[in-house]
């Protein structure tokens, strides 16, 4: 028997993507076939022959290595103008009837779960009829929900996005909890597990928050101060778990510190270059482990990075990709701690983590049998 699924989140930026793809390519490993598909998507990506599709849908076709056809894997976007063109003129948008067509080439010779991704928060796509919990209902599928870490304002949250699925008689087969904090595990555990009791819905994950999933790429983060590329481009994609300022290296404990951004004005770099090396020895390493450097202050008629031998014997030894930005050193801090990270085709780590959170903290077999056990 085929069962569909439906990853549905309180909230932008909860990490259902992230779940959804762990628990796909979980339900692989042990064996079933697993198909994807994202009904309505917002954000897209352009193909040839002028087809596009929703980013994540382009990701779980190279995660999960399936050919990428958007009208099965992708069939509505609503980019940028799109409700109000339906508004229109709806008769032109035969959206609902392209998700169904799109779900019935899911066969069940083909496919024993359908997972479908939802957008947004419950409600998103309510302006064109196409709310998550409509699009649930419409495809005949069942609800998995998933939370922020938290207690208080996770359980209200939750309250709302079960009226809504309540309201389409969508029945929401159980919660997971995400990006708990470490020692917030048990608690969080204990109190939302027994609300959901007291609900009727079972609590099926709790999963730890984990630092690795939220690098960046150095890319991004140029993307993020509109920076210009100066040395080793090919090297952009180096990942970033933290981030030195040049002003307060010698506070820094190096040992600690990995895939390091080091954050500093022009006319300083040189200065701190030497200062980064000489801790670096002191506290017993060979070369401090630098991703990537920003050069801020572009623009205040400091002298080029390529003129100072020091700078370009560092950045040529240790192969470092160096970008340059008009912002001061706070300003440009203000933008990095801004960037959302999302998991993306261009980090296949964080996919293949993805997986071993879903496999190690989400009762899997529970979910399986509450969908092979109770009726549709």
């Amino acid at each position: 028997m085929q069962h569909k699924i439906y990853i549905a989140a309180t909230n932008q930026h909860v990490g259902k993507t992230t779940v959804t793809l762990g628990i796909c390519a979980a339900l692989r490993n042990q064996g079933y076939r697993v198909g994807y598909c994202k009904p309505v998507g917002q954000e897209f990506v352009s193909l040839e022959n002028n087809l596009v599709a929703d980013k994540d849908a382009l990701l779980f076709a190279k995660t999960l290595d399936f050919k990428l056809e958007p009208h099965i894997h992708s069939p509505v976007i609503l980019g940028d103008g799109a409700t109000q063109a339906y508004w229109d003129s709806p008769s032109e948008y035969p959206f609902r009837r392209q998700i169904q067509e799109a779900v019935q080439h899911f066969t069940p010779e083909l496919f024993d779960w359908v997972v479908l991704e939802g957008t947004g928060h419950p409600g998103v796509g309510s302006i064109v009829g196409l709310s998550n919990a409509a699009v649930a209902r419409m495809t005949g599928a069942r609800v998995i929900l998933i939370v922020r870490g938290g207690i208080g304002k996770t359980i209200d949250e939750m309250a709302m996005s079960l009226a809504l699925f309540h309201q389409e008689g969508v029945r929401v087969e159980g919660v997971i909890v995400n990006k708990v904090l470490p020692d917030k595990i048990e608690k969080i555990r204990h109190y939302v597990g027994k609300v959901l009791n007291a609900w009727g819905i079972p609590l099926l994950g709790v999963i730890p928050y984990d630092a690795s999933m939220m690098f960046p790429l150095f890319e991004l983060i140029r993307a993020s101060v509109r920076g210009k590329v100066l040395f080793n481009p090919e090297y952009m994609e180096n990942r970033i778990a933290g981030i030195v300022t040049g002003s307060l290296v010698e506070t820094y404990d190096l040992r600690n510190q990995s895939n390091i951004l080091l954050v500093c004005n022009a006319i300083r770099l040189p200065e701190v270059l030497k200062k980064v090396i000489k801790v670096a020895e002191e506290q017993g390493l060979t070369h401090p482990d630098i991703a990537g450097i920003l050069v801020t202050n572009s623009e205040d008629g400091h002298p080029l990075v390529a003129s100072d031998a020091y700078c370009m014997d560092f950045i040529e030894r240790y192969q470092v990709p160096v970008i340059e930005s008009k912002l001061d050193t706070y300003g440009a801090a203000l933008r990095i701690n801004a960037i959302e990270v999302k998991i993306n085709t261009r980090t296949p780590w964080k996919a293949a983590r993805a997986t071993e959170l879903v496999q190690e903290y989400v009762a899997l077999d529970d979910l399986i049998t509450i969908f092979e056990t109770r009726p549709a």
